[in-house]
């Protein structure tokens, strides 16, 4: 399949535009930082869960870790899942649906961590989570936007 790149209008009926690629790569981005981050929450499941015990030590959370681990490894593994097959749709189906499913999941993903963080009363990490929510949420306007 040729694939045609036009960055400048006017472009050629089908040709990947400016804003596809941006649509691509933030797709790509998102597939990446969650699906290392939820592998991650796999593969050493029991040092996220040991850093997990202590950071929630004090919060209204501590007896709720195990579960929140589940959900917020599930909730990362899905977003990374679908962004990153969302990206390849992108570009061979010229398919938003699957991008826009990954960039919904990933926004819901960080409003959860802010959450965390927040109750944790770890500010500066909730901090931290908000240029990745602009991204989220700018991947989303703008795989929604013509």
């Amino acid at each position: 399949m040729d694939v045609a790149v036009c960055l400048v209008a006017p472009c050629a009926e089908g040709a990947l535009t400016a804003v596809d690629l941006v649509r691509v790569a933030a797709s790509v981005f998102l597939g990446i930082l969650f699906l290392q981050s939820g592998i991650d929450k796999v593969v050493d499941r029991q040092g996220n869960m040991a850093w997990l015990t202590g950071h929630f030590a004090k919060s209204p959370l501590a007896s709720q870790v195990s579960a929140m681990l589940a959900s917020i490894t599930f909730l990362e593994l899905a977003a990374g899942l679908c962004s990153a097959l969302g990206a390849a749709t992108l570009l061979l189906a010229r398919s938003r649906m699957l991008s826009s499913v990954g960039a919904l999941l990933s926004v819901a993903a960080i409003l959860a961590l802010f959450f965390g963080q927040r109750m944790a009363k770890d500010y500066a990490g909730a901090a931290a989570l908000v240029p990745y929510f602009l991204l989220a949420c700018g991947t989303l306007a703008l795989l929604g936007s013509p």
